[in-house]
């Protein structure tokens, strides 16, 4: 299994008037850890469109356990616990500094060929980067 941190500080243009984050910037706070995670690998979303492949979401899901808030350090952890074939897997927890869960989530995203937009396997370079995490 893959695993990846990241941080982020909730700004006061991402919280509701009742001072929580909005629900829906959770994708956005999925898509930088997921964009992260692939950077700590050594790759990056330019790549892969580069190379003709992206990589768009097919489904999201969420669970809200708790509100995060004005100005806390977010921690997300991203976690692919299997190897990609036309999908790929992530899931998400998001931790405040008191290391509490305040929500969990889900994404799916499928390659597709940048020509024909048709699904296709995953990218060799990625699948390289993972292997060491599966294999047992």
């Amino acid at each position: 299994m893959f695993i990846s941190e990241c941080q982020i500080r909730v700004r006061y243009a991402e919280t509701d008037q009742m001072g929580y984050v909005y629900y829906g910037n959770y994708a956005q706070y999925f898509e930088v850890a997921r964009v992260e995670a692939l950077r700590q690998m050594g790759l990056s979303y330019k790549m892969f469109e580069d190379s003709g492949t992206m990589m768009p979401v097919l489904q999201l899901n969420c669970r809200y356990k708790k509100p995060a808030k004005y100005d806390d350090l977010l921690t997300i952890r991203t976690s692919i616990k299997e190897m990609p074939g036309t999908r790929m897997f992530f899931f998400y927890e998001v931790f405040n500094e008191a290391n509490v869960l305040l929500h969990e989530g889900e994404t799916t995203l499928v390659f597709i060929d940048m020509k024909s937009n048709r699904p296709v396997s995953c990218p060799a370079m990625l699948a390289q980067k993972l292997a060491p995490f599966f294999n047992a």
